[in-house]
């Protein structure tokens, strides 16, 4: 039993093993600079990215928004699908396809 002891303790007995041990060790975990505190800064980083593309891709759907509300068409077109508006002496039938219809009012 001593043998396997002093087999594998040996090179810890020299003080800069010991040394560089310990420095490892810090500079991994403890340290201001450590590791894990540069892994969390990437995987922040990484989210930072992914909401920047999501904000452009965001941003150029209202751009499209904004150039078709820029015209006359675009507004009309706007006005009566989204908000049912309609011209005087127009009548609007709204037409619902049995998919489009909550399972709620169904019951009732």
């Amino acid at each position: 039993m001593s043998k396997f002891n002093t087999k594998y303790l040996k090179p810890f007995k020299n003080i800069y093993v010991i040394v560089l041990i310990f420095f490892v060790v810090w500079m991994l975990f403890f340290d201001a600079h450590s590791w894990l505190f540069h892994h969390e800064l990437n995987n922040d980083i990484d989210e930072l990215e992914y909401q920047k593309e999501h904000y452009k891709n965001e941003m150029a759907k209202d751009n499209k928004a904004i150039k078709e509300l820029s015209t006359d068409e675009g507004v009309e077109r706007t006005a009566r699908e989204t908000y049912y508006m309609k011209k005087p002496n127009e009548d609007i039938f709204i037409i619902e396809y049995e998919d489009s219809i909550s399972k709620q009012t169904k019951d009732e």
